[in-house]
C-alpha cells in the first residue's frame, strides 16, 4: 500500500498553475505540476481536463531525480525541488524521455547541480547534448542495467523505444516496487487527486491518450509489456495524470488488448541491429524514419539484448526484415541472432541489409546470398558504411526505408480506375492545377519532386503553400527554416523534365544527373529549362493526414520566357495524382 503525506498545493500568481508534493513510498516523493487550463497538447489532440507533469525524487545513500517538468513551471518547480533535496547533494538525474514537457528544466537543474550524472538511453543523451549548452557527465543505460542508490533502492532500467519517442526507458525501483514510466500509461487529466480512484472519470482521457500517442506503435507497446512482465509492480508512476495504484492491472490489460487488436492490422518491418556497434544506431534510425513516412510500422530490435524467442516472434510477424550487421563472434561462428533470423525468415518477406562501419561486422554478402536463396526479394542494395556517416548517408538510409515501405504497401494502394464510377472521385478530378518541380539542397543533400498541389497563399508577405506527400524523400528538406526553389514548368515543353523526375530513383541517387541546373541564391538548384522560378523559405508545416501542408515565404523569382504558359495538370479522378 502507498503511504501518502499530503502537502498544500502551491499556486502561481495566475492561479491556474499549481504544485502538489506527496510522499508516495519510503524515501520517495513526487512533485506534480498541475496545468489546469492547458487545452491542447502540441498538434496531436485537444485536452478536455488539462494535464499534469510528474517528477520524482528517490533518497537512498545517494539521491536521484527522475524527470523534471515543463518550463512554464520553472520557478514553482525549482523552489519545490530545492525544498525536497539539497541540489549540491543530488547524485543522479534520470531522464526517462526527453520531450520538453518532461525535460524542460534539465538545463536549470544542471546549472544548479553541474556535478550531477545524467542517466538515460543512448538516444536520450544524444538529444540532451543538443538541448543543453554545457558539458555534463552521463551514464547510458538500457534493459538489464542497474543503479544501486543504497537503502534498498536498486534501480533497474527497461528499454521502451518508440513510446512515443525513440529515447524512452522505464525505471524500476525494486525497494518500493514502483515502475516509473514517463509517458506510458499516462493521461492528460488534471486533478489534485493523486491516485486513480475514479476510473470511470479517467478512462476516456486514458484511451484518447493511448490512441493518439501509443496506438501508432502498438507492437512497441507489446514488446515493452513483455519486458516488464516479470517485475513485481505495486505502483505505476506515470509522467502525466494520476499515479496508477487502485486499478493498475486493469490499465495495463487495456494497453495489452488495444495493442493486440491494433497490431493485427499493422504492416510491420522488423529492423535488427546492435545498438552500440559502430554507427548502427544512426543508420537504423534513419532507415526507420524513412519507413515510418510511408505509414508502415517499424520495430527496432537490439540483437544484443533480444532473446531467440523474441527474435523469432519479430521475424514471424514482419512483412519486411532489415538487418544491421552485428559484430563477428570470437569463435568465428555465425552470430546467434542471425542464425535465428535465417531459420525463421520466409520468401514472402522483403529484406534489406546494412553494415555499421565498425570494421568488425559479420560479412554482409554471404548473409545476403543466404536470404536470397530462401527466396526473400531485396528492397534496396546493401548499404555498406566504411567511414563515419554523413548527411548523405542519412538521406540514403531514409530513402531506402521509404522505398521498402512503399513496396510493402504497393498491393494495398487504390488502383487508378477502380473508382471511375464514383461521382465524388470524378468531381475531385476536375480540380486542375499547375505543374512544378520543387528542388532543394541542404548541405550535401539535394532532392527534387514533381508537384501539382501548389497555390499562392498570401500577399504580405508573398507566400505559397505546397502539399507534399509524407513518403517523399524531399520531405526531410522542407522543415521550418529550410529553403527551396519552386520551378514553374512550361506548357508544351515540360515532358522531358516530367519524365525524368517521375521515374523511381534508387536510394541515394543524384536526381539531377543529365539535367541542366544552376544554383539559386539560397543554394538550391534552378532548372535551366523551367518557365520561371521562385526562391522560397519554409515558414510552417501543417499535418494534412497523408500530406504535409508546407507554407513558405517567397524571397525572389524570375520569368525566363514572358510569353510562355504554365503547364496545367487535368486529372480524371481524385484518388491519385
Amino acid at each position: 500500500m502507498v503511504a501518502l503525506v499530503h502537502s498544500s498545493p502551491t499556486l502561481s500568481p495566475a492561479g491556474r498553475l499549481t504544485l502538489q508534493v506527496e510522499n508516495i513510498a519510503p524515501d520517495t516523493t513526487t512533485i506534480r505540476c498541475l496545468d489546469w487550463d492547458r487545452d491542447r497538447f502540441d498538434i496531436e489532440f485537444e485536452l478536455q481536463n488539462g494535464t499534469t507533469y510528474n517528477s520524482f525524487v528517490i533518497r537512498g545513500d545517494k539521491t536521484a531525480l527522475i524527470d523534471t517538468s515543463h518550463r512554464k513551471f520553472r520557478d514553482l518547480y525549482l523552489d519545490a525541488l530545492e525544498q525536497q533535496v539539497n541540489l549540491a547533494e543530488l547524485d543522479y538525474l534520470i531522464v526517462n524521455h526527453t520531450e520538453p514537457d518532461h525535460s524542460g528544466l534539465v538545463q536549470q537543474v544542471l546549472d544548479r547541480a553541474p556535478h550531477v550524472i545524467v542517466v538515460g538511453s543512448k538516444v536520450a543523451i544524444q538529444f540532451l547534448e543538443n538541448m543543453v549548452h554545457q558539458p555534463f557527465e552521463s551514464m547510458v543505460v538500457k534493459s538489464g542495467h542497474t543503479l544501486d542508490l543504497g537503502k534498498g533502492h536498486e534501480l533497474s532500467f527497461v528499454s521502451a523505444p518508440n513510446l512515443h519517442w525513440p529515447d524512452t526507458i522505464f525505471t524500476y525501483d525494486a525497494g518500493t516496487r514502483i515502475l516509473f514510466t514517463c509517458d506510458v500509461f499516462g493521461m492528460h487529466y488534471c486533478d489534485d487527486c493523486l491516485l486513480d480512484e475514479t476510473p470511470h472519470l479517467l478512462e476516456p482521457d486514458f484511451q484518447t491518450y493511448y490512441d493518439c500517442l501509443m496506438g501508432p506503435n502498438a507492437r512497441s507497446v507489446l514488446m515493452a509489456l513483455k519486458r516488464i512482465a516479470t517485475l513485481e509492480v505495486n505502483l505505476i508512476a506515470t509522467g502525466h495524470g494520476p499515479l496508477l495504484w487502485h486499478h493498475r492491472c486493469e490499465w495495463v490489460e487495456k494497453y495489452r488488448t488495444w495493442s493486440e487488436n491494433q497490431a493485427q492490422t499493422d504492416t510491420l518491418v522488423s529492423l535488427f541491429y546492435v545498438d552500440e556497434h559502430g554507427h548502427s544506431d544512426r543508420l537504423a534510425r534513419a532507415l526507420a524514419t524513412g519507413i515510418a513516412k510511408t505509414g508502415v510500422t517499424v520495430e527496432l530490435v537490439d540483437l544484443a539484448v533480444a532473446d531467440a524467442h523474441e527474435i523469432r516472434e519479430m521475424v514471424n510477424c514482419a512483412a519486411g526484415i532489415i538487418i544491421g550487421m552485428p559484430p563477428q563472434q570470437a569463435d568465428s561462428g555465425t552470430h546467434p541472432g542471425l542464425s535465428t533470423i535465417l531459420a525463421t525468415a520466409s520468401s514472402h518477406q522483403l529484406m534489406g541489409l546494412f553494415e555499421t562501419g565498425s570494421g568488425q561486422d559479420e560479412p554482409i554478402y554471404p548473409l545476403r546470398a543466404q536470404l536470397q536463396e530462401l527466396g526473400l526479394p531485396e528492397a534496396f542494395l546493401p548499404i555498406v558504411l566504411k567511414t563515419a556517416p554523413t548527411e548523405v548517408i542519412d538521406q540514403l538510409c531514409d530513402e531506402a526505408g521509404t522505398d521498402l515501405g512503399q513496396q510493402l504497401l504497393e498491393k494495398q494502394r487504390v488502383k487508378p480506375g477502380h473508382t471511375l464510377d464514383s461521382s465524388l472521385d470524378r468531381a475531385l478530378g476536375r480540380l486542375s492545377s499547375g505543374l512544378y518541380i520543387i528542388t532543394a539542397r541542404k548541405g550535401e543533400v539535394a532532392s527534387a519532386m514533381l508537384a501539382s498541389w501548389v497555390i499562392q497563399a498570401s500577399f504580405e508577405p508573398l507566400g505559397v503553400a505546397i502539399a507534399v506527400s509524407k513518403d517523399r524523400a524531399i520531405e526531410s528538406l522542407l522543415h521550418v527554416g529550410d529553403t527551396f526553389v519552386l520551378n514553374v514548368l512550361e506548357e508544351g515543353r515540360c515532358q522531358p523534365l516530367i519524365k525524368h523526375f517521375l521515374k523511381r530513383f534508387p536510394p541515394g541517387a543524384d536526381r539531377f544527373t543529365g539535367i541542366d541546373t544552376y544554383p539559386a541564391q539560397n543554394g538550391s538548384p534552378i532548372l535551366a529549362r523551367s518557365l520561371a522560378y521562385l526562391e522560397c523559405e519554409v515558414t510552417g508545416r501543417l499535418d494534412g493526414n497523408d500530406h504535409w501542408l508546407v507554407s513558405a515565404t517567397v524571397h525572389t523569382g524570375r520569368v525566363a520566357k514572358r510569353d510562355g504558359l504554365t503547364a496545367v495538370h487535368h486529372r480524371k479522378v481524385g484518388n491519385h495524382y
